[in-house]
């Protein structure tokens, strides 16, 4: 014949205990993994805006049509990237496309996106982070600019 315990184990309820502490925590870690991850991410998506604005940026000849331009290459860069951001700004310094044709000069832009981290719901993480990058290109110095 089976012979049954009569008295129940000691540590019966243990392991809902050893759940309730831990999955709090497991929680918390997977939602700071997942916060991070995106914002290492669009970072780098928001840098490769600002090289495609500042790059659109350096080919045109007037000041208006490069901010134009570089503005619209940024925009479009985040939306093909898969970026949402709940603010972008873009801003664009022109002052090389004034330079005298011969001599070298570079136009930048920055880019700055903010990323929404509120639905994460995570405690102690803001609601949002903005994310900021400027790049740099050379503008042709043989290229015709502006009103020369």
């Amino acid at each position: 014949m089976f012979h049954q315990a009569r008295c129940a184990p000691r540590d019966a309820g243990s392991a809902a205990i050893e759940a309730a502490i831990v999955l709090p925590a497991l929680l918390v870690f997977v939602c700071m993994a997942i916060a991070g991850g995106r914002l290492v991410m669009s970072g780098s998506k928001v840098d490769a805006a600002a090289q495609d604005a500042a790059r659109e940026a350096s080919i045109h000849r007037t000041v208006e049509a490069a901010q134009a331009a570089a503005r619209s290459a940024a925009t479009e860069s985040l939306s093909d990237q898969g970026v949402t951001c709940a603010n972008t700004s873009v801003s664009v310094d022109t002052s090389g496309l004034n330079v005298p044709i011969g001599q070298v000069a570079t136009v930048s832009a920055t880019v700055r996106c903010t990323v929404n981290l509120s639905d994460l719901l995570l405690p102690g993480v803001p609601g949002a982070r903005t994310q900021e990058a400027t790049a740099t290109s050379v503008v042709d110095q043989y290229r015709q600019r502006g009103g020369q």
